[in-house]
């Protein structure tokens, strides 16, 4: 459970049941890491919060009272997580935005998450999801609150021997992980999956992209993906996590992602 929650600047709990948010997943949400009082990229996750705005026509103005929201319930934190959500506000019965739409912002402190000490040198086992993401390029990229097609695909399996879910599109392309993006490399390049159509376009994916250089972003089949010389996945919160098994295919903690993730570190994009 959240440790702390403001809701429009206030201590609170509860929302209006009109809210759109929660008829129409109509907003968005954003999720930092919090180490040593330091938000982790917070001019990246704002930017991108903001961004997103901007495509879904969500008037949202009040980043200034936001970002005194978010540095206050991460004021102090050793390490934590602090999530932020904006909805459009409450509005009647019908798709149609209101006209005046009054957006409600929740930003929700979080203990920091219990990962095995292991995922970080020895990877992750990974499946291979049943569920495909549909196609839908005006939201692709963004972190909306619609979110049923990863909670579908999270829900395939319990087994707590796999950390992580590779999900595929209709047309069965990689996409990313059910909460992580991926790479891979073959033959020494650096390969990561082009989200045009549908996924996110995670903030450590973009500092990745930008350290390592040269990166191919491309239509990646599940093939390509299994033959792989080394395979990672990576998100604001996990940080980079190498993968050792993605069903039954096995791959080695290989030399490029261990040093992406070094460099990481060193930047101060990821926690350690």
């Amino acid at each position: 459970m959240a440790d702390d929650i403001l809701i429009n600047g206030e201590p609170a709990t509860q929302l209006p049941v009109q809210d759109r948010g929660l008829h129409y997943g109509d907003g968005l949400f954003e999720t930092i890491a919090v180490q040593g009082g330091q938000l982790l990229c917070m001019a990246d996750h704002l930017e991108r919060l903001l961004v997103s705005c901007q495509q879904l026509k969500l008037p949202f103005t009040q980043d200034r009272q936001l970002r005194a929201e978010v540095e206050s319930l991460a004021r102090d934190v050793g390490r934590g997580v602090i999530k932020i959500i904006i909805t459009r506000g409450s509005g009647g019965r019908g798709y149609a935005p209101p006209v005046n739409p009054q957006p409600t912002r929740i930003v929700a402190r979080y203990p920091w998450p219990e990962f095995p000490a292991e995922t970080i040198d020895d990877g992750i086992a990974v499946r291979v999801c049943d569920t495909r993401y549909g196609h839908q390029p005006l939201l692709a990229g963004m972190k909306h609150l619609n979110r049923l097609e990863q909670v579908m695909a999270r829900a395939e399996w319990d087994d707590p021997a796999i950390a992580e879910g590779v999900v595929l599109d209709i047309d069965d392309n990689v996409i990313e992980g059910t909460m992580s993006n991926i790479f891979y490399t073959s033959n020494g390049k650096l390969f990561t999956p082009d989200l045009k159509q549908c996924g996110i376009k995670g903030i450590i994916r973009q500092k990745i992209i930008d350290l390592a250089e040269g990166v191919a972003i491309k239509q990646i089949s599940l093939p390509e993906l299994l033959d792989a010389d080394e395979v990672f996945v990576c998100n604001s919160i996990i940080g980079l996590w190498p993968v050792t098994r993605i069903n039954d295919r096995k791959y080695k903690v290989g030399s490029i992602g261990r040093n992406l993730r070094d460099l990481l570190i060193k930047q101060e994009y990821i926690g350690h």
